[in-house]
């Protein structure tokens, strides 16, 4: 085939920007779809640029004196009830744990068992689990401001996906604070706002546009 009947049938960014981008990400040797559906393969190439933003953000934030935290994957559905506003916003996209093993069904295959007492919510950024923590560490003034960092990994129940933009699985970094004051909590906010910027900008080549957000 020729080079100018095949740039005639690719797809182009002006006309079909969707499935240009699954042909750059193609092309570029980063990620394919997994045999799970809606989860994605990141190969070495797309991994090694999550590794570079995940060093140069980390370095970030260690210099605004966060510290880095792990908390559960699991989230327990009483704890997830807790938060009204999060249930109505990310309830239906949730995978749910409701058994905790495997066991031979006689047929040479396998069937759940071990029902839990409780579902657990496999990770939807739930503050509450994170609160619960933070109540035990914060006991006095003394003990703030607390700056936690976390790096992980999410999963949300999207079905309609694309690689690297919407997945139901995808890493994740978030931020979790405690001051003692509102005020504190502000300029908190305000500053690692212009970090996000400045890393947007400056190694993403992003431009962005800063500001408050109506709820």
């Amino acid at each position: 085939m020729s080079k100018q009947n095949r740039t005639a049938i690719e797809p182009t960014r002006e006309k079909n920007y969707a499935e240009w981008y699954q042909q750059v990400i193609k092309a570029a040797d980063l990620a394919e779809n997994s045999d799970v559906r809606g989860c994605m393969v990141i190969k070495p190439w797309g991994y090694a640029i999550w590794e570079n933003i995940q060093r140069v953000l980390d370095g970030m934030f260690r210099e605004t004196g966060h510290r880095n935290a792990y908390f559960p994957i699991f989230i327990p559905k009483s704890y997830f009830e807790k938060e009204a506003e999060h249930v109505e916003g990310f309830a239906k996209e949730c995978a749910v744990v409701t058994h905790s093993r495997l066991e031979d069904d006689g047929n040479g295959g396998l069937k759940v068992a071990g029902e839990l007492t409780e579902p657990y919510i496999v990770r939807p950024t739930s503050e509450t689990i994170i609160g619960a923590s933070f109540a035990k560490w914060v006991n006095s003034y003394r003990d703030l401001p607390l700056l936690i960092n976390q790096w992980a990994n999410i999963v949300r129940w999207e079905m309609r996906t694309r690689l690297f933009l919407r997945t139901a699985e995808f890493l994740w970094q978030e931020g979790h604070t405690v001051h003692e004051t509102q005020e504190d909590a502000m300029v908190e906010t305000r500053k690692m706002l212009e970090v996000y910027a400045e890393f947007a900008s400056n190694y993403l080549a992003i431009p962005v546009i800063t500001g408050g957000k109506d709820r």
